[in-house]
């Protein structure tokens, strides 16, 4: 094998193997903090990522939040101060997530989907039972507490 292929194969193989890392990295670590979400007499535990989102929105609970309805798969507010944010395109949404769309829009997503839109993850709800009926189809009041 010539000097040239050996140098194209380990190029490759670097390659592929720093990729199979990434696609082993979690892309957004758990923090020790968690919050609930109550709607009505029903309350949600939620876990925290760790970055500098979750941790000032963290800061400001409890928050008693006024969620509108959105596209039958999400409730959102407009929150009177933004947040720290670094978006990313969403790809996959799971029931219970919980995210930022833009730097002052807070999101909670009670179906799963693929989406195109960008966001900066939250946290999300740990046991989803019971979500989507509690939330119903309109707009609803949500209290966010430190746990």
């Amino acid at each position: 094998m010539s000097k040239k292929k050996k140098i194209v194969l380990t190029v490759i193989a670097v390659l592929l193997i720093g990729v199979v890392i990434f696609m082993f990295i979690p892309k957004d670590r758990k923090s020790d903090k968690h919050m609930t979400v109550t709607v009505g007499d029903k309350t949600f535990a939620a876990v925290l990522y760790d970055n500098k989102t979750a941790d000032e929105l963290y800061s400001r609970l409890p928050l008693t939040l006024d969620m509108r309805e959105l596209n039958g798969n999400e409730k959102y507010c407009d929150l009177d101060k933004s947040l720290p944010s670094k978006s990313s395109p969403a790809g996959h949404i799971s029931k219970g997530d919980i995210k930022l769309f833009g730097d002052d829009c807070i999101v909670l997503f009670y179906d799963s989907f693929t989406s195109g839109y960008s966001y900066t993850n939250i946290g999300y709800i740990e046991d989803t039972d019971g979500l989507e009926e509690a939330l119903g189809s309109g707009s609803v009041t949500m209290t966010f507490e430190a746990k």
